[in-house]
Formats: C-alpha cells, structure tokens, sequence
C-alpha cells in the first residue's frame, strides 16, 4: 500500500444494531477493494472482522475492527464496531477515534433502539452520520417505512441519496438520484450495470432529485446563490454541498445496499470516497489541556493509542490514530502517560489480521505497530519536541456485575494478573479488588460482555475461573439517639488495662445542630463540646467526633484511642458487618486508671461503647439505589414496567421518542443483578439500558430482617 497524505484520508465508523449486517458489510468492501480474493461469512466464522476465536465461538462481533481499503485515489480507514448493546464501549471508541459515522440499518427493522442509542452518541460527538439501509433483499424488507423513520425521528435533515425500485427478492435495482441513474445487478451482485433512469421512475427520481440539490444548496452561501440563479447544481457542486452539510451535520444522507448479495457495495465507497470529509475539514481534536491540535504532517508527531489487543504468535498489538506530525519505521516515541520510551519497529495498515507493512503514516491516519514494550489503551506516544497527551474517549458506565474468583485459590494472584492486562487491552473491563465485600467485581456491559471474558480466561490461558454473585455494599446508619458506656478492665499479672467510655451518638446530617441537653430515662446529660471534628469517610458520609469531657475523667491523650475504634466499629458495622455512617459521637465521660489505662484500653472500650449504642439507636441498613433508564418499543412497556416493579423498583416518569418509549426508575442494586439478561429476553434484544449510582436508601423492614438473619447464620458457622 502506498503512503497517504492527510488529504486523502478519510476515517469512518461502521455502526449500527445488532443483525443489521456490518460485518457482511465489511466484508464485501473488503472484497470490493481487493483486500480478500473471497468473501467469508458470519455462519462460516471466516469473516475478516470476526476473527478472533471468541467470537467464531459465539458467531457475534466482540471487538471493533480496524480495516483500511484503497478507492479512487483516496484510503478508507473503517472501524467495524460490534452491534449488540453489551458491547457499546467498543462502538463509542470507533466513534471518538474516526471522523464519520456510517449508521447501517436493518431494511426489515429499520430504526431501533440500538439505532437511537448509537444516534446519540454520534450527536454527543458531534461526528457526521450516514444511513445506509442494508439487506433490502429480504423478504419483509421495507425501505419506505425505514425512510419515514428516519425523517420522524431525525426530520427535514434526512435526505435520500438513492432508492431501490423494489425491495425483497427482487431487490436488484436502484435509482441514484445524486448521479441521476439506475443501477441494476446480476445475482451475483458486484459490478452493476449503470443505465438511464426508466420512465416509470422518472418522475419519482426528479422530485428526490431536486430535493437533494435544495439539500445541498442549504449548506453553503455561494451554491445557494447559484441555486436560486440556476435553478440546479453540477454533481460536483452538490457534492461539494453534502460534504458541508456533513460537517455540521445538516444533512443525513440515505444510501441502500445488500451486502450479502453485493450489490450496491462499489457506489457506496465511490460515495465515501468523494463525499465524507477529510480529517482537516472537521472540528479539531484537544488535548487534555484543551488546546487544538492542527492536523499536519509537518509538525512533531503525536499518536493516540485506542485499542490493544493480544494475538497469537505476534503478541501485543498496538492500534492508533496519528494526531499531529508523521510516524515513521524507527522513531523513538515518549509514552507521555507512563513515562517510558518505545521504538516503532514496524508500521501496519491492518484489514483484520492482515497486516501490511509500511514506512509511515501521516497525520490524521490510522494504523497499527506490534511488540511495545508499556502501552495500554488510551495512552500517548510523543515524537522529540511535544508533550501532547490525549484523553478524549468518554466510556459509557458499567451495568452488569459479577464476583469472580479462580477456581484454584492458588491461581488469585496469576487472575489477578490476567484481569489487569485484559483491562488495558478493554478499559470497559472495570475490576475492582473490594476490600469491603471481600471479593474480586467484576463490571462490564452485559452478561455476553463478562461472559466472553470468561471465556478467554479460560480459553486462552488456561485458567478455570467461575462467577458469583456479587455482595452487595450495604451501609448501616441509625434513625434515633442513645447512650451507652463500657468498661474495658483486664488484670493477668503485671500491668492490667483499664478504660472507661460513655458516649451519646445520634443520626447526622450536613449542617444538623447539637444539643445542649439530651435525655434518656428520665436522665439528663448536659453537653458541652469542647472539640467537635467532622471526618469524611471513603465510603460515603460522615462521622462527627465530639469531645465533650469536663473535669479530666479522661485525658486528652486518649481520645484518638477512642476514634480509632469507633471506626474500626464503622468499617464492620455491628448489623451485618457493612461501613456505617452518618453518625455523631458525643464523648461526655468516662474513667481511667493512673497505671493500668492505656490506648489500647480505651480504643477497645469506645469500640464496645459504640457498638452497644448503635444497636440502641434504631439502626437501619442502606442500599445501594441506582437511577435506570430503558430505552424500548412501546410494545415492551407493559412487560418491562411489570419486570421492574417485581424488582422493587420506584417508576420515575416515561417518555415517548417516536414509537420508542423510555422508562425511568429508580431500582435498589440488588434487583439489578440478572436485568441485562431479562430485558434482553423480554424485548427480544430490542431495548436497552444504562444505569448510574443514586443514592443510599433505606431497605424496607422485611428485607432487613431477612439480612440480618442471614449475617447471624453466618457468624455462627464461621
């Protein structure tokens, strides 16, 4: 392959929900192009895109492709993204790195929730989009239906480029309203025939015609001046028309193919070739200082590390985006996010697997290198002179979640080990080594998006692993004030130990004031704080420590013996073992020894003390709640809420998005644990979701109980 120069570079991203066919997509520009002698298939698991054995396993996309082809002078760099919503990270990766998104939609479907989700986040990205309704040679294909769901969903902005004469079986012909031609293919598909309009479409092809040039002439002064002057556009100047208006995203153009049959294929690179924008034409990148970087080869050289993956007989394989400069064969390179220099010893322009060589790469390009030595996913790689450093991949949250542990426990630390590195090469892995829960979370996607995980563990190193069911992060709190004191005394020969804690401890919240008399039993205390520090704790919330002893009963010298097992008690709340919070502590009296009193002494007794109050003071337990969002067909709404509802969920309000629905609710983490797996089931595949962190609130009564019962069965067999 020949070297580009940024101008002749083009980056798009091949998007769409799952089963709309980007892969077969992909393959038949692959074989288009040259790159492949034979077109592979899904069903055969021989396609260029899916080629690692997780997926020939499951027969479905997993990670985003990169694959560059050459057209009319110009190079086409694709990243295929996988379709299924367990998999998002990987299509808002190809977003963020590439210029334009290519939206491809099932012809028999049309818009769907994966279509809407993904819409979306091109829109956040501000990145131009192109629909392409694809299998319109299947039976119940409907390319007039998919369009007016695009123009309700989208409107005036969505503007055909081309139609079929039929849909279905006897897909075979098309109308190209921009070339004013129709297209006709042979079984076969590939080359087609291009010939004039026939009168019978005549008509139609005029109208859509005129409104694309109208379309075009929108988008800049000079066409339409020339259009209002003229009355018509050259193709060239609509051409030049459609590429602005992808730039602000005033146009969305609709282009159809099969690419099973292959046809309609070679039109849709020619239109990709002259119409999508070139990296200089569109808004700059930043880096993290929030400085635009000008996309010139001249320039010292930046690269943008967004994808790494692990492949057999070659190793690590490192995927970028050239941000500024020119890489070549043998430049040194700083890794600006770890600090440790690398050598680019071979350059590739990847289709898949397939690698071919080359000697640099120019700004705006992608391409790959092998076998460096420090560099993950999403760090930097400076040429001599600049000091860049890139952070612009925003990676949707996590919303499944599983403990997994090896199934030899002598295996921990090589699991361990697997998982950090799996998470470099995916930052959508998230792991966490929870010292609350005692087990190793795992979040991700979905449950295929662990369960692939899982697989290669297994698979590729080796390593029998199982998932459970994650503990939940409960917090304790109480609801009311109590009083307790405890007495700390131990004599065994030689110096004894001896403390003596009492203590009032009442809920808190931010800003709350304290009281100067506080009864219990027909018993007043009289409180006067002499120091009051607030202590924000890791886990959320706070406590407030108050001294306020009179008359010495115990030296000052030993209340932070006291704090420290107050929270100790904190960090193993006295119901279940959880992190409490919110708590004020009011220390108020106590005695002490003048040779047996220590701090360990009084350590134990202000942790005993608390205990016995919080068990006193009406305790509750909290759960984690986190704010949902479904997004559906309205045909789901009545299985979907009922789901939610059987999940203890709050609904928060609904909407209406154009024949899709979103639901809105507030669900405890508890009930989330199986959902990406039921609405999948539910909807047939067809919705989604997100979830983030609420708040804490508290459980209802019966699953306290049934809580706290399960934590005393376990105390007892431990």
């Amino acid at each position: 392959m020949k070297v580009y120069q940024t101008n002749e570079i083009r980056n798009i991203a091949i998007i769409g929900g799952s089963g709309s066919g980007k892969t077969t997509l992909s393959e038949a520009m692959l074989y288009e192009s040259g790159v492949i002698k034979r077109r592979g298939s899904v069903a055969n698991g021989n396609t260029v895109s899916d080629y690692f054995p997780v997926e020939k396993e499951y027969g479905y996309s997993v990670f985003a492709t990169v694959f560059s082809v050459e057209w009319n002078s110009k190079k086409l760099n694709f990243i295929d993204s996988p379709g299924s919503d367990d998999f998002t990270g990987a299509a808002v990766s190809a977003l963020s790195i590439t210029d334009t998104a290519l939206m491809v939609l099932n012809g028999q479907y049309g818009v769907e929730v994966g279509t809407i989700n993904l819409f979306r986040y091109a829109e956040n990205l501000a990145k131009p989009v192109i629909f392409l309704v694809n299998q319109l040679d299947k039976e119940h294909a409907d390319y007039d239906n998919v369009l007016n769901q695009l123009k309700e969903n989208y409107g005036g902005k969505v503007v055909p480029i081309q139609y079929p004469v039929q849909t279905g079986t006897n897909f075979h012909q098309m109308i190209d309203v921009l070339k004013m031609k129709m297209y006709q293919w042979k079984p076969e598909g590939g080359a087609p025939e291009i010939m004039d309009i026939p009168a019978s479409e005549a008509a139609k092809a005029e109208e859509l015609h005129n409104a694309l040039v109208e379309a075009a002439a929108e988008n800049d002064e000079a066409l339409m001046e020339k259009f209002f002057d003229q009355g018509s556009l050259t193709e060239e100047e609509m051409r030049e028309g459609i590429r602005k208006g992808l730039v602000t995203r005033g146009i969305f153009p609709v282009l159809c193919v099969s690419a099973d049959k292959d046809m309609g294929v070679r039109r849709l690179m020619e239109f990709l070739g002259n119409n999508v924008p070139g990296v200089t034409e569109l808004p700059r990148y930043k880096n993290v200082e929030g400085k635009e970087i000008t996309i010139d080869s001249t320039v010292p050289a930046s690269l943008f590390v967004f994808k790494t993956t692990v492949e057999p007989h070659i190793g690590r394989v490192s995927y970028f985006r050239v941000m500024s400069g020119t890489i070549k064969t043998g430049d040194d390179v700083l890794n600006e996010d770890r600090g440790s220099k690398e050598r680019i010893a071979q350059l590739f322009v990847v289709a898949g697997q397939n690698r071919v060589e080359v000697t640099e790469l120019h700004a705006g390009d992608i391409g790959a290198t092998v076998k460096l030595k420090d560099v993950n996913t999403g760090n930097t790689l400076n040429g001599k002179g600049v000091d860049n450093k890139f952070s612009f991949i925003k990676y949707p949250n996590s919303k499944y979640r599983r403990a997994i542990k090896s199934v030899n426990e002598a295996d921990s630390e090589k699991l361990m080990e697997i998982l950090n590195r799996m998470r470099s090469e995916d930052p959508t892995w998230v792991v966490e080594q929870s010292k609350e829960l005692k087990q190793v979370i795992l979040s991700g996607q979905g449950e295929f998006h662990l369960k692939t995980l899982k697989w290669r563990i297994e698979n590729n190193d080796k390593l029998p692993v199982e998932f459970l069911e994650p503990k939940i992060p409960y917090r304790e709190t109480i609801t009311k004030q109590a009083r307790a004191d405890y007495r700390h005394k131990k004599q065994s020969g030689g110096a004894g130990q001896f403390g003596e804690v009492h203590l009032i401890i009442e809920p808190y919240q931010e800003d709350m004031p304290m009281q100067d008399i506080y009864k219990f039993n027909g018993q007043e205390f009289k409180i006067q704080a002499r120091d009051v520090q607030e202590y924000p704790l890791e886990w959320g919330g706070k406590l407030v420590f108050v001294n306020s002893i009179v008359g010495g009963s115990i030296d000052a010298r030993f209340l932070p013996a006291i704090l420290k097992g107050i929270m100790s008690r904190l960090e193993q709340g006295p119901l279940t073992g959880s992190y409490a919070r919110d708590v004020r502590v009011i220390v108020y009296d106590g005695k002490m020894h003048p040779v047996d009193s220590n701090e360990i002494s009084f350590m134990l007794a202000g942790r005993n003390a608390f205990s016995a109050a919080f068990k006193n003071a009406g305790p509750k337990i909290l759960e984690p709640v986190y704010d949902v969002e479904v997004s559906l067909p309205s045909e789901y709404m009545g299985d979907v809420m009922g789901d939610l509802q059987g999940r203890r969920a709050m609904i928060m309000g609904m909407s209406s998005e154009k024949g899709y629905e979103k639901l809105m609710a507030k669900v405890p983490l508890k009930e989330m644990g199986n959902y990406s797996t039921s609405l999948s089931s539910i909807s047939g595949g067809r919705a989604s979701f997100t979830m983030k962190f609420a708040s804490y609130e508290l459980v209802p009564a019966d699953v306290q109980d049934k809580l706290l019962k399960e934590y005393e069965a376990q105390q007892e067999a431990e």
